[in-house]
């Protein structure tokens, strides 16, 4: 838990660097929602590939590796 919240810290501040406040916080929003979809389908289907949770969120198969490697971490 703490090492999660260390790095959505770390993410906030690469990002700020680079982008408006107001776009910052709708990114976030998008990429909490997108990982809890993604823990949800991967808790259904926990063999699940990049490519086959891609086809299911409806992102690349490199956005849904991202997703994947993201959550091997935490």
């Amino acid at each position: 838990m703490c090492q999660s919240l260390v790095h959505k810290v770390a993410r906030s501040k690469q990002l700020q660097a680079v982008t408006e406040p107001g776009i910052l916080k709708l990114f976030e929003s998008w990429l909490d929602e997108l990982e809890e979809e993604a823990a949800a389908f991967l808790q259904r289907h926990p063999d699940s590939d990049a490519v086959t949770l891609a086809d299911a969120l409806g992102l690349s198969a490199s956005g849904a590796a991202f997703l994947l490697a993201k959550r091997q971490q935490e």
